[in-house]
């Protein structure tokens, strides 16, 4: 029974293209959670489309526009069990104009599986920039399990030196943004043909590491924030005859039971918790990494909408009026200055806000303040900046609630900057 075995949410990033709806579909088939005649049924139709070898992302992308364009746009979810653990699977996209969806998909889990053509570089012979943005946002977004799947090693004839060449690579990004080498666990592997998914395969002979299936069952359960106050951020709402308003999200922190008095922020509606439900089962309550909907009485769907954040009437969540973070400058065309109004990416909101003030620049290696009121920051500079959010939103200190503390920039179709949350004044 699945509710017996450790839950983890394991989403699927990487480069659009080099695999990963793929990768996931030769999971689930291989593990016999997928039917060979479905496969057979996708893979017909996948070569009417004149898309052969898509049999197995259709899988998961189920949108007739994804399969139109053989890309992910939305966040799928699947379930899977292992021998060890109660997944849910996320399957987040990779192209760069879906990198707000891509965002939501990874804030939502404990651990990701990077999806990496071994075959495909930019035009320095570099790393693909949505790999490099997809690394720095898992950072950001607190994921400190990786299992990068060295993908498409048929297309090199399973070169091992093609495949070294590629994980030094990745190494180094990893390093530069802060992860151990022990975090980071990697996997050369064939997501089309199958190779290393659940079996290793003669073809892979000299890879001594995991197959896929092996690291995604070694990953270690997180401690769960039981303790803290309830965070739930609002992903969907839904009225469903019969029932009710059902909000749907993940739990941060904190627990939520049947009986519940929670408000949701900004919004200010109150309502009382009448039911829990997780993957269509019926919980009496949820902890931190459960994604649920819930049916909240006195709750319009009206009243709340996703960027809401559920939490205790006792412990509200926390509304800025504006706040001070550390924040990354990734890339930016010119610089970060006064005035500047990005969006902010911060659990499921999204919104406006305004940069205030440049309060400091900082050595980006050891944290020391370099220039005190800096006329801008830009490409590579960490720095301590005042922002104003356009209109209200939660968002909460990362020494007091690390989960919900951080948070992503983005502008002109790219990821700006990261940061974390360091003061705030609240608005109530």
């Amino acid at each position: 029974m699945a509710a017996q075995k450790p839950h983890l949410n394991l989403v699927f990033i990487g480069h659009v293209d080099h695999g990963k709806s793929t990768t996931v579909g030769r999971l689930l088939f291989e593990k016999g959670d997928i039917g060979e005649h479905i496969i057979k049924q996708y893979k017909e139709e996948a070569e009417k489309m004149g898309k052969p070898t898509f049999e197995f992302a259709w899988v998961m992308d189920r949108l007739k526009e994804e399969r139109q364009r053989g890309i992910t746009i939305d966040i799928a979810h699947n379930k899977m069990e292992t021998d060890k653990f109660y997944f849910t699977i996320i399957d987040a996209p990779g192209h760069r104009d879906f990198v707000k969806n891509m965002i939501t998909g990874a804030s939502q889990a404990d651990a990701a599986v990077l999806v990496v053509d071994v075959a495909q570089r930019d035009d320095k012979g570099g790393l693909m920039p949505q790999t490099k943005e997809h690394i720095f946002l898992a950072r950001t977004l607190g994921i400190n399990q990786i299992i990068v799947g060295i993908n498409k090693m048929d297309s090199v004839k399973f070169a091992e030196k093609k495949y070294s060449e590629t994980q030094s690579s990745l190494q180094k990004l990893f390093q530069m943004v802060g992860y151990k080498p022990e975090q980071i666990n990697y996997v050369a592997m064939s997501g089309l043909k199958g190779d290393n998914i659940i079996a290793k395969g003669k073809n892979l002979d000299w890879f001594d590491g995991q197959t896929l299936i092996g690291a995604i069952d070694s990953l270690k359960i997180p401690e769960k924030p039981t303790k803290l106050p309830l965070r739930l951020p609002i992903q969907d709402v839904y009225s469903i005859t019969g029932i009710g308003t059902v909000p749907v999200g993940r739990v941060e922190t904190g627990v939520m039971k049947v009986g519940d008095a929670v408000t949701f922020e900004p919004a200010g509606a109150n309502g009382e918790v009448k039911t829990i439900e997780m993957h269509h089962e019926v919980i009496p309550k949820a902890e931190p990494g459960d994604n649920i909907g819930f049916n909240v009485r006195g709750v319009g769907k009206k009243d709340i909408r996703r960027g809401d954040v559920c939490g205790h009437t006792k412990k509200p969540p926390t509304v800025a009026k504006s706040f001070s973070a550390q924040v990354v400058i990734l890339q930016h065309p010119s610089a970060v200055t006064v005035g500047y109004t990005p969006v902010f990416h911060s659990h499921t909101a999204q919104i406006a806000c305004k940069v205030t003030e440049l309060i400091s620049k900082l050595d980006p290696k050891t944290g020391n303040v370099l220039e005190k009121d800096p006329k801008f920051l830009k490409s590579g500079d960490a720095g301590v900046i005042r922002i104003e959010p356009t209109r209200p939103m939660v968002i909460e200190k990362v020494k007091e609630i690390p989960q919900m503390g951080r948070f992503a920039i983005r502008d002109m179709g790219t990821t700006i900057a990261a940061g974390m949350v360091v003061d705030i004044t609240p608005s109530k």
